[in-house]
């Protein structure tokens, strides 16, 4: 079996990283943890799996999965986040993938399931399927501030075992706060590579089509009120991030 690095990044996730990091334990050769500052104990937990913790500042997500990649040696990587766990039947696929004796593709996506208020949504944005597999030598993090991708070369096949389960939200609260969180974030990151808003009815334009995507055209209202709530927030999201940018833009007129 070819050796596997598993890599995640943290600050402030000891409710969460005990369960990823379980959840990769049998399948990594080697566990890399990065934590941006954390002031409760997840650096403690994330120790009690690897002796690989870095202790860093924070220059956004694409740089800090990037400083993680870097301090790799396996020839194959899993990239995941502190709110995500490798389900049973998604690690048994990557040990069978990486005992293949010939693998087609160089990067690999994987399964997204989204736990909502402690139970799964099957639609929505949760048939997303993110590319979290990859061989090391043929990929590296673009610098994002936020939703970073992994840059590769050739195509990406598709696990279709298992699921990554996202344990995104931990409470109405914390849903509320990236919602903001990100769309901030994503507000600044289309200014400064001069994107435009084209003023607020557009963001109102733009909300709505979310809202739809979501909640007709992907299902979601097949999940019930989950469903529902995840598609205006997301519609919030949409028009909050497009809203910001408009914001960036009459900066200049003050």
């Amino acid at each position: 079996m070819r050796q596997l690095s598993v890599i995640v990044i943290t600050k402030n996730e000891e409710d969460r990283i005990g369960r990823c990091l379980d959840s990769v334990k049998n399948i990594a050769s080697e566990i890399i943890v990065f934590d941006s500052g954390s002031t409760d104990n997840t650096v403690e937990i994330a120790r009690e799996y690897t002796s690989h913790v870095f202790i860093t500042d924070w220059q956004g997500y694409g740089i800090q999965k990037q400083r993680a990649l870097e301090k790799a040696t396996c020839e194959w990587v899993l990239s995941i986040d502190a709110d995500e766990e490798v389900d049973e039947k998604l690690a048994k696929a990557i040990i069978n993938l990486l005992e293949q004796d010939v693998i087609k593709y160089k990067a690999y996506k994987v399964r997204w399931k989204n736990i909502i208020f402690g139970k799964a949504t099957r639609f929505g944005r949760t048939a997303r399927a993110p590319m979290r597999l990859f061989e090391r030598a043929n990929a590296k993090f673009d610098g994002a501030i936020v939703h970073e991708k992994v840059v590769y070369e050739g195509g990406a096949g598709l696990i279709k075992q298992g699921y990554l389960n996202h344990y995104s939200i931990r409470d109405f609260e914390h849903l509320l706060y990236k919602n903001r969180l990100y769309a901030l974030l994503m507000a600044k990151k289309k200014h400064e590579k001069g994107k435009k808003s084209f003023g607020l009815p557009v963001a109102v334009v733009r909300a709505l089509i979310s809202f739809m995507q979501i909640y007709i055209f992907r299902l979601g209202i097949l999940d019930g009120s989950r469903g529902l709530l995840y598609a205006i927030m997301f519609a919030q999201y949409t028009f909050n991030k497009y809203a910001g940018l408009w914001a960036y833009e009459q900066e200049k007129d003050l």
